[in-house]
């Protein structure tokens, strides 16, 4: 076989393949037996060893994993993959959907899709002209980190979509439960320790750095929203839905369409009855108003949106032993008591620790060691202790007593006023420390790959690290010294320390776990004083006057500054050159109303040429503008790039304004 023979046999190949594997994985109705399937693929798989250069991009045979990376990289989300509220009764849908109400026009007619809620691992696929270029992780929302490779494994992930359409889908990873007792069978055979549910085996699998562990996991995905879509115009979820079907997308068919609170009842109480009956984990069920346009007019909190709720069921609840009390020390110094008990199964997990959350709880419930206690999952994900079955006790149940002193640095225990929680107050407690590091390196703070919480007490037992500060002056030839450490991962190790100096100052305050300030708080913060040095000279006064920052917030931030240690460790992080700068759009106080677009709504649609969509988003956002994803009457203006779809056709039939990307940069000025 010559190479144009190699080369027009191969695309026979990768469309019978392909075509396969979507009868297969996404219609479940196979159309060859396994062994014909695996004589294709090992055909295929012969001609690209033959003739490399010939490879596709998105060949099925990366299906069965490429070479281990290096590392994930750092994917931002154009379209923000927010959390959904939760309902947990009746009363709760009863009173989303009165706000749904109160939201729209008086006696507007509302429809609700109702889907299952698959307990996996949030993603989102990025297609461009119908090729699958990227998968993301949710990361925190806005940053999640870039999986392709993984997501290539699942065979129900069309690399070639039916349409030449622009499209970023958003869905649910997770692993079979028939899978997931297959691979704990394989691990209990070779000793190694068992996986806890599907759903963390399913996030571990996506995040491992050999594609070709992944592969042998056999994942599968349900895909449940659209962010982006440029080339189709549906205006409706149960519409979206379908379009994906369409695509050759899978989506979970156990779905339905309803207009009223009883339906939602009806259709949760049959999957609440059902759920074990699947071949995969749900944890409750999603409810989202159905047209495009009524979600728009309800947009959304800072954290979810206003037009989707998720039912979680009732919390399972088992009964068990406690056999002792362990204190731990968090980062902020606050003592949490943690019950350990007979392990017992709980909503697919085997439970051994649950938390007691305070002294005050300990004495309120009169919890003593030897109790047996009712254990049940918050949401079904956080164990804790409920309920002292009194009746079962012998006499021999001991009572409990708090500490006086840290477990850690044995400095005295103190209950500050107005508190529930016992505190070390000593601020070179070991525990602290190491929590403190654990909690700056996270996702949500400094975001640094390859430190996780082994290896910072790794670096602290071997004194390499005193403070966060100490991070940035690791050298190579002292972590190759420690075990497990090899070239390559210290080699990653630093140069994900090194790319973290860069990363935007909220990340920074977020990471220096300032007690009471959150993520969004310390994002408030950095919009307001921009620089590190300008919020560390702030009076409580000054800073409480933001609004979202109260005076407790205020004083924190203050006491925290004061700390003569604080001031060393921040010099010596300005010395490594870690940015203290604020880079992202200015906070918003009182909008300059003599923009062209103050109070307007805009839509980005195209693509653009000088500016990322998320740079122009913020751009526009800054001056007080409105950034959504669709069309409708309310739209003022949309911006058009090239290959402007449907998008642009809507507004011109409405009307609305449209201009280009040189005259919306025009017009921001």
């Amino acid at each position: 076989m010559n190479r144009d023979e190699a080369l027009q046999r191969m695309e026979v190949l990768y469309t019978e393949i392909e075509n396969h594997n979507y009868q297969y994985y996404v219609l479940d109705n196979p159309s060859i037996s396994d062994y014909e399937y695996d004589k294709l693929m090992k055909e295929l798989l012969t001609l690209e060893e033959a003739y490399p250069e010939l490879k596709k991009v998105n060949s099925p045979s990366e299906r069965v994993g490429g070479e281990p990376l290096p590392f994930f990289s750092k994917v931002v989300h154009e379209i923000p993959m927010l959390s959904l509220g939760n309902s947990f009764s009746e009363q709760d849908l009863r009173d989303f959907d009165r706000r749904v109400r109160q939201g729209l026009e008086e006696g507007e007619k509302v429809e609700y899709v109702c889907e299952l809620k698959i307990d996996g691992l949030a993603v989102s696929l990025r297609y461009e002209q119908g090729q699958f270029i990227r998968g993301a992780t949710r990361g925190d929302g806005n940053v999640g980190e870039d999986i392709t490779q993984n997501l290539k494994t699942i065979r129900s992930i069309p690399l070639q979509l039916k349409e030449a359409v622009n499209l970023e889908v958003r869905g649910e990873a997770y692993m079979p439960k028939k899978e997931f007792q297959r691979i704990n069978k394989e691990r209990e055979q070779q000793g190694e320790e068992l996986f806890a549910n599907p759903r963390n085996s399913a996030a571990g699998s996506l995040r491992q750095l050999n594609p070709k562990i992944a592969a042998n996991r056999k994942l599968d995905i349900f895909l449940y929203g659209i962010g982006q879509l440029e080339g189709l115009d549906v205006g409706s979820h149960a519409e979206g839905l379908q379009a994906l079907e369409n695509l050759g997308l899978k989506t979970n068919k156990e779905r339905q369409v309803v207009s009223s609170v009883e339906e939602m009842l009806v259709f949760i109480e049959k999957w609440t009855a059902n759920r074990a009956t699947l071949d995969y984990e749900i944890d409750g069920i999603v409810i989202k108003v159905n047209s495009y346009q009524q979600q728009e007019k309800l947009g959304f909190t800072a954290k979810s949106p206003r037009w989707a709720t998720a039912y979680k069921f009732p919390a399972e609840e088992s009964v068990t032993i406690l056999k002792d009390i362990e204190v731990s020390v968090g980062r902020t110094g606050a003592i949490t008591p943690t019950a350990i008990l007979e392990p017992v199964l709980l909503a697919g997990t085997t439970v051994q620790r649950a938390s007691l959350h305070n002294e005050d709880l300990i004495r309120e419930k009169d919890i003593r060691i030897g109790d047996h206690v009712i254990v049940k999952k918050a949401g079904d994900i956080i164990p804790e202790v409920v309920q002292v079955l009194v009746e079962k006790r012998t006499g021999n149940e001991e009572p409990y007593s708090m500490p006086s002193h840290c477990p850690e640095c044995e400095s005295e225990l103190v209950r500050l006023e107005g508190e529930v929680a016992l505190r070390c107050l000593n601020p070179q407690c070991p525990a602290q420390i190491k929590e403190g590091m654990i909690h700056f390196v996270s996702r949500q703070a400094m975001n640094i790959d390859g430190l996780g919480e082994k290896v910072i007490i790794q670096l602290y037992q071997n004194q390499l690290i005193r403070d966060v500060a100490d991070l940035y002056y690791l050298q190579r030839e002292e972590l190759l010294r420690l075990e497990r450490m090899g070239e390559k991962s210290v080699d990653n190790l630093l140069q994900a320390i090194e790319s973290s100096k860069e990363n935007s100052l909220e990340k920074l305050l977020f990471g220096l776990g300032i007690r009471l300030v959150g993520a969004k708080a310390a994002k408030t913060l950095a919009q307001e004083f921009e620089e590190l040095d300008r919020l560390a000279q702030a009076s409580a006064g000054e800073i409480e006057a933001i609004n979202e920052i109260g005076p407790k917030m205020a004083q924190s931030v203050v006491e925290y500054f004061a700390i003569p240690e604080v001031q060393e460790m921040l010099t010596r992080l300005k010395a490594a050159a870690v940015n203290m700068s604020y880079k992202g759009p200015k906070r918003i106080v009182d909008v300059d109303n003599s923009s062209f677009f103050a109070g307007k709504t805009v839509v980005l649609t195209g693509t653009l040429e000088q500016l990322t969509r998320n740079e122009a988003k913020e751009k526009l956002e800054a001056l007080g503008a409105k950034v959504t994803g669709s069309v409708s009457k309310s739209t003022d203006v949309v911006v058009a790039g090239e290959n402007a779809g449907s998008k642009l056709e809507k507004a011109q039939q409405l009307g609305i304004e449209v201009i280009d990307e040189n005259e919306m940069i025009k017009r921001i000025g």
